[in-house]
């Protein structure tokens, strides 16, 4: 088996000195506080966002009521911290990359999940989709050790369709919200919530014209604020669950139900899960490269280790898959910021906030038409990420064309016609039915054609060993 290039050995510990200082890695760095807590910040702020947003629809496509909402955020929250202060802290040489690296549910789960949930028997919905969850993060400890030879298979042009697929397919969601998110109530629609989801969006495109620096970075956040602040006196602000959250509570195991198996909902997050698993792994080796402390095949390993363990622990107490958070790589590479430590505060300020559910509760007083118009830019800029990575991997040549033209219309077609399947097999209603999953098969299968399938094997990624 070849053997990967080794970077540099992870630190023992942090050190307080200077980074241009003899034995002292950048990485490593123990920044004082005055330069550590606001740099954390800006992580957290970079990232709250896209955690809440898996709880908050699937929370909502389930039925869940404003104390399961607030459960399932606090649990979101609570494994987003622990997995990254175990990604930045490490546990031997079992997991963690040691790097300032973020985990947090990912959106490219919500997808499938959503899909599962409508093929389910009601009260079911989340049971079958955190046994789907666990055995996908079992699928990841499984192949992790192995999974750098698997990333010829997610070329760039494979994991762009799915970015781009995971923004075009979940921009009903806030299209909804826009529209005051319950479709069943009389107003749903009216030009009320229309015109705070356009007042909220507009306010974030001010920002990011006019702010500068933090503000700029947190564009978003100040959006949601405003425009909840604007819908107070229009008695638009639901204050309900945070009266009601305790202030501290522990999560109970399996508070929404026993696991349940279903081969069609396992397939579906497995093939998902190894899209987060080339999301991570590509991360990692950005975040090595902008850190000057490349990641070798035991950081990868190590890495991808502590998504497994996240992904199949969550579920316990109510978490989703989970990966990499690529706006927090933009983050280290913005401000050059490169101390682990930086992050894993931030990950010990998600735990905190996890920890006390009327904290997480704050996110629910935020109306649903507001969530729309910031949903636009969320899932809009999802989608640029995957054009992004399309244009990197090149589209002049007519195979590459073709394959995504193929993919990207296999993604879309639950989207134009969501009873385009209605014929098939549960399990292929399953698998087909979400966008995502099914252009993410598409893509993989249409690459193993045009690049794999006759023609002379290439080492296009290196192999790596267990460390």
């Amino acid at each position: 088996m070849a053997q990967p290039a080794q970077g540099p050995a992870p630190a023992e510990g942090p050190c307080s000195v200077s980074p241009s200082a003899p034995g002292c890695h950048p990485v490593d760095e123990k920044l004082p506080a005055s330069r550590l807590l606001p740099a954390a910040l800006q992580h957290i702020a970079a990232m709250y966002a896209g955690v809440v947003t898996p709880p908050l629809i699937i929370g909502q496509a389930v039925g869940l009521d404003v104390g399961g909402m607030t459960r399932l955020i606090a649990a979101s929250l609570l494994i987003a911290g622990c997995a990254t202060i175990l990604q930045t802290l490490g546990l031997g040489r079992f997991a963690g990359n040691r790097l300032p690296f973020v985990n947090a549910a990912s959106s490219a789960g919500i997808a499938p999940m959503l899909a599962i949930a409508e093929t389910s028997t009601k009260g079911h919905q989340l049971a079958a989709i955190y046994g789907a969850v666990m055995v996908a993060g079992v699928f990841c400890l499984a192949i992790g050790p192995f999974f750098g030879r698997l990333l010829r298979f997610f070329p760039p042009l494979v994991t762009g369709v799915v970015i781009t697929l995971i923004g075009v397919t979940l921009m009903p969601v806030p299209v909804g919200w826009a529209q005051g998110g319950d479709k069943n109530a009389a107003d749903f629609g009216s030009m009320k919530y229309l015109a705070l989801a356009a007042f909220t969006l507009v306010v974030i495109l001010l920002f990011q014209r006019f702010g500068r620096g933090f503000v700029k970075q947190v564009a978003l956040l100040l959006g949601l604020f405003t425009g909840t602040l604007a819908a107070v006196p229009f008695g638009m602000a639901d204050f309900t669950a945070l009266r009601e959250a305790p202030i501290a509570a522990l999560p109970t195991p399996f508070a929404f139900g026993t696991p349940e198996f279903h081969p069609a909902a396992i397939l579906s997050l497995c093939l998902v899960m190894l899209v987060l698993m080339t999301e991570s792994s590509a991360g990692m080796l950005a975040l090595g490269e902008i850190c000057d402390r490349p990641s070798d095949g035991g950081t990868l390993t190590r890495g991808l280790r502590t998504d497994g363990l996240a992904t199949l622990l969550g579920p316990v107490v109510g978490g989703f898959p989970t990966s990499a958070f690529a706006q927090n790589v933009g983050v280290v590479s913005l401000t050059r910021v490169r101390s682990r430590y930086v992050v894993a505060v931030a990950g010990g300020a998600l735990l905190v906030l996890g920890a006390f559910p009327v904290l997480g509760a704050v996110v629910s007083l935020v109306p649903m038409p507001v969530l729309g118009g910031a949903g636009i830019v969320l899932f809009g800029s999802i989608a640029v990420s995957g054009i992004r990575t399309l244009a990197e991997a090149g589209l002049d040549d007519s195979s590459h064309i073709i394959l995504v033209a193929v993919a990207l219309g296999a993604g879309i077609i639950p989207l134009a016609s969501p009873t385009f399947y209605a014929g098939f097999p549960a399990w292929a209603q399953t698998v087909l039915g979400s966008g995502i999953s099914a252009g993410a098969l598409v893509a993989v299968l249409l690459n193993l054609f045009f690049h794999h399938l006759g023609t002379r094997p290439r080492r296009t990624a290196p192999t790596f060993d267990t460390p």
